[in-house]
């Protein structure tokens, strides 16, 4: 079903924009996230200053792998 709309899109000509909507919304899902993990891991560090170490080289981790997602969702959309 969702191949039949693509196909549509691509005929009537809105790939462009759909495809920039798309990106768009990869881009702003990535900045949630990602504000998401910053914030939880100050407040966890806040927490527990001690384990400040761990959390900051897993907060690092995690948001490279949502930049990761979100480069791959932005080139998939502007195919």
């Amino acid at each position: 079903m969702i191949g039949m709309i693509a196909q549509a899109a691509v005929a009537a000509g809105v790939s462009g924009k759909i495809g920039a909507v798309g990106a768009g919304l990869a881009v702003i899902g990535a900045g949630i996230g990602i504000g998401q993990i910053g914030g939880k891991a100050v407040e966890g560090i806040a927490r527990q200053p001690e384990a400040a170490s761990k959390i900051q080289t897993n907060m690092i981790i995690a948001a490279a792998l949502v930049e990761g997602v979100a480069l791959f969702a932005v080139v998939v959309a502007l195919m």
